[in-house]
């Protein structure tokens, strides 16, 4: 009984090196009998590249393993060449359930082709709190309905695929105002008022038959008077065990986030989480400390001892389930949807304020990036510029103004909505402006000062982006 199987680590791409400078802590992480491995290619990663990495980390292990990654946007939201997808409340605002389905399917496809069983996606959070850091375009929406039909269709798409889907934030994120992954948010709200809300999307995807559910690091005190986070409370994981009848994997959101921890030593934090309910345990910040005092826990209590082997009978459950080889499970043909298709069809309803300016004969470019910051670097904000160049449609001096402006849900950037800077900018462009694109959650017009059209783009990412350009340029050419 090794209770290393329990733990993921991360692997990180780097533009320097790629996925090289993880070589030893590949060999560590198996030494210590990891049960799999996260894997984040945000910045560059190819698809291929990831293939390879997934690849020679199974080889290396001589044995199965679990190999998942945080999805919500598809494959390429990991890795170039892969395809990217509008984020959750982005497509559910098409109010089209076959672009859910294309998206859930399209994903876990891609995952799995690229070695990759296990997608943390769906978002089963609901977008309720506007002053939200961190869920926001994550979620499928507001409504407990809306959510869990979203939620229910995108696994069950997902899982005819071969993959491992995970609704996320159990039992749910999206009340908080506070990131957990710079403290321990709260939420004040009573069990009752969560079942009518917010946990109705996690029962659903219960009943989908989702094959894992990932904790959220927030307290809920007026359910459990402890103040433990989800992740540490036998409550919490109680009632999504015995009354949600959910059977699957639990596993925690990442561990190296300031809310796991709840002012505990991260080693007593793992214990306290595995002994309350979860299952494995994701991305911790000292491995061999947190395998070390699972097994310290597993020799000397009775209790932790019968939970580990528990969790290692879900674990290898879910091995079975997948199967071995990246190609299992790939069946069938997809909706058929294409990501530039949906992105065009998001922009084509997509004004929030005003109605589509006159923009014949060019335009000048301007930048508000509010982005900057966290834990980790935004994607890059110059696409539609180079777009725009590449299909020669140059900036005009003195032509009407669009405003670019980036706002996206990101870790540890500690807020929703626009900064002080970049209220201060749009008060300086705003006057001449002919156009605001917004990259970000529709909400955040509201505190866009003026009357300015505003077009929401959604997010950053390359597909929206280029998108962006493609209908700046039919504009410029007076075209519709």
């Amino acid at each position: 009984m090794n209770p290393g199987r329990l733990v993921l680590p991360a692997l990180r791409w780097r533009r320097e090196s790629g996925f090289a400078h993880e070589d030893r802590a590949i060999d560590a992480a198996l030494e210590c009998g990891v049960g799999g491995f996260i894997v984040f290619g945000v910045g560059g990663a190819r698809g291929d590249e990831i293939g390879r990495l997934t690849e020679e980390v199974r080889q290396r292990a001589g044995r199965a393993l679990l190999i998942g990654a945080d999805l919500e946007r598809g494959a390429g939201q990991q890795a170039r060449r892969l395809t990217e997808i509008p984020p959750p409340r982005a497509l559910a605002s098409l109010e089209d359930d076959s672009v859910i389905a294309w998206a859930g399917a399209t994903t876990a496809r891609e995952a799995r082709r690229h070695g990759i069983n296990w997608v943390f996606a769906p978002d089963a959070d609901l977008d309720v709190e506007p002053e939200n850091p961190i869920v926001q375009t994550r979620s499928f929406g507001s409504s407990p309905d809306r959510v869990s039909r979203a939620v229910t269709i995108w696994i069950g798409a997902a899982q005819a695929q071969g993959v491992l889907a995970c609704a996320k934030h159990y039992p749910g994120h999206g009340r908080t105002r506070h990131d957990s992954h710079q403290t321990l948010p709260r939420v004040p709200l009573p069990l009752d008022a969560l079942v009518a809300n917010d946990l109705r999307p996690f029962k659903a995807a219960v009943d989908a038959g989702v094959a894992s559910v990932m904790t959220a690091h927030v307290a809920y005190p007026a359910w459990d008077p402890s103040g433990l986070p989800a992740t540490q409370s036998a409550v919490i994981l109680g009632y999504l065990r015995s009354t949600l009848g959910f059977d699957g994997l639990v596993v925690t959101d990442a561990l190296i986030m300031e809310g796991a921890r709840a002012g505990r030593a991260e080693g007593e934090a793992v214990v306290t989480a595995l002994r309350a309910g979860c299952d494995l345990l994701l991305y911790p910040g000292d491995l061999e400390g947190v395998v070390g005092a699972l097994r310290r826990s597993a020799e000397e209590a009775e209790a932790t001892a019968l939970r580990v082997a528990e969790a290692l009978a879900r674990y290898d459950r879910a091995l079975t389930r997948v199967g071995e080889r990246p190609g299992d499970g790939i069946a069938g043909e997809l909706p058929s949807h294409s990501s530039d298709e949906i992105a065009d069809r998001l922009l084509a309803r997509g004004f929030i304020r005003g109605a589509a300016p006159s923009l014949t004969g060019g335009i000048a470019l301007e930048m508000i990036d509010d982005d900057q910051g966290g834990w980790y670097a935004p994607g890059p904000n110059d696409l539609v510029v180079r777009d725009l160049a590449r299909r020669k449609i140059f900036e005009r001096t003195g032509g009407p103004t669009v405003v670019l402006a980036f706002a996206e849900p990101r870790a540890a950037k500690g807020r929703a909505g626009f900064g002080p800077e970049s209220l201060k900018r749009f008060e300086t462009l705003l006057p001449s402006a002919a156009l605001v694109v917004l990259f970000g959650h529709p909400q955040l017009a509201a505190g866009i000062p003026g009357d300015c059209p505003i077009l929401c783009a959604w997010h950053r990412q390359p597909l929206m982006q280029e998108a962006v350009a493609r209908w700046l340029e039919k504009r410029v050419k007076g075209e519709r």
